[in-house]
């Protein structure tokens, strides 16, 4: 795991940079957490909605929970009154499910629209179209329940550097278009959330400001 001194100059200058620092904790156990926690760290993410709603159980109230893995419809309700924000909104039907559960708690959830830009089939998202029209429909008040915060993707995994750029940039520049044609008046709307531990410098550079990094912080997962 990362030492302390390292981590804090680390995050000092991201903050430097306006970049947010989402700490992956899945898979690694809540002391792990806490050793972030207390150094100041509060931003933490998981993939499984159940890993999620255990650590929130056991751990600080004062942690921001991202939800950064894809979610089932099934699961919306188990993390909707507390969650800090929902990653991977993937689709309209995922949507209107964190709608519904939202409304019944009057709670306006923090989202981010996924954007496809990886080659891979395995990888989830929305196409340009598709998240063209959500986003018009979430501007219009069509989904008073939801504020979103902006958009995030995940990159080919490849080692073609090039193509993790293009990637990424294509994400930007819908941010951009997003930003100054559909949300210029909305400030909540400030989110371009791209890179890992692998590829968080390339994302960087192509103007992320939020970044998910689970192994270069905690080190390897733990073999199960």
């Amino acid at each position: 795991m990362i030492d302390q001194s390292e981590f804090l100059s680390w995050k000092q200058e991201l903050n430097e940079k306006g970049v947010q620092l989402v700490a992956v904790s899945k898979v690694h156990p809540a002391e792990k957490i806490m050793t972030l926690y207390k150094w100041g760290h509060r931003d933490f993410g998981e993939n499984k909605v159940q890993e999620l709603v255990n650590k929130y159980q056991e751990l600080p109230k004062d942690i921001q929970w991202h939800l950064i893995g894809h979610l089932q419809r099934n699961k919306v309700k188990d993390i909707v009154a507390f969650v800090a924000l929902i990653h991977a909104v993937d689709s309209e039907r995922l949507l209107n499910k964190i709608e519904k559960e939202a409304a019944k708690l009057d709670r306006r959830v923090p989202i981010l629209l996924q954007l496809k830009i990886a080659e891979e089939e395995s990888k989830y998202g929305l196409n340009k179209e598709q998240l063209i029209s959500l986003s018009t429909k979430i501007a219009g008040r069509e989904y008073p329940h939801i504020q979103l915060k902006g958009l995030m993707g995940m990159a080919s995994f490849t080692d073609d550097k090039e193509q993790v750029r293009r990637e990424f940039s294509e994400l930007k520049a819908m941010f951009d278009f997003l930003k100054k044609d559909i949300f210029s008046e909305i400030d909540a709307f400030n989110l371009c959330s791209m890179g890992m531990s692998g590829d968080y410098k390339i994302a960087m550079e192509q103007g992320s400001n939020m970044i998910r990094v689970g192994s270069s912080i905690f080190g390897p997962r733990p073999a199960h």
